[in-house]
């Protein structure tokens, strides 16, 4: 009786080993479809999701992922050919394996804004520069 109680729990014990996982699906749909003017050599996404950075031969391209369009081009030597993204400091690495050369670009947004039908002291054109203190305490 022992032997046999023991060697059912064996089988179901084996059985149990032996039974295979299932694998889940995985659904997708496309988000967003970009048309890049060149082959991309690399592309990177900043994490908020608001740029897509490719580099293709010769430049730096910066689209903006909520209005479908460049917003920058940045010259860069044909060779590079690899693309990182910091977002520490927001800051671009553009590498040549060919060249042995990096360089660091650091990317600033720029707002704009209109100015249109607001009252103003001073002159009209005048140049205007807004200072924020992140570290304000």
């Amino acid at each position: 009786m022992k032997k046999s109680v023991l060697v059912a729990v064996l089988v179901i014990t084996c059985s149990l080993f032996m039974l295979q996982t299932g694998f889940a699906g995985v659904e997708w749909t496309l988000k967003k479809q970009l048309d890049i003017e060149a082959s991309p050599r690399d592309i990177v996404l900043t994490p908020d999701g608001q740029w897509m950075i490719a580099l293709v031969k010769g430049k730096v391209l910066i689209y903006s992922t909520v209005d479908n369009k460049i917003i920058s081009r940045i010259p860069v030597d044909a060779a590079f050919d690899k693309l990182s993204y910091s977002v520490a400091d927001n800051t671009l690495l553009v590498a040549s394996r060919s060249g042995r050369a990096v360089k660091i670009i650091q990317l600033e947004k720029v707002y704009t804004f209109s100015l249109a039908d607001l009252p103003f002291k001073g002159l009209e054109d005048a140049p205007v520069t807004v200072a924020i203190f992140s570290d304000y305490q």
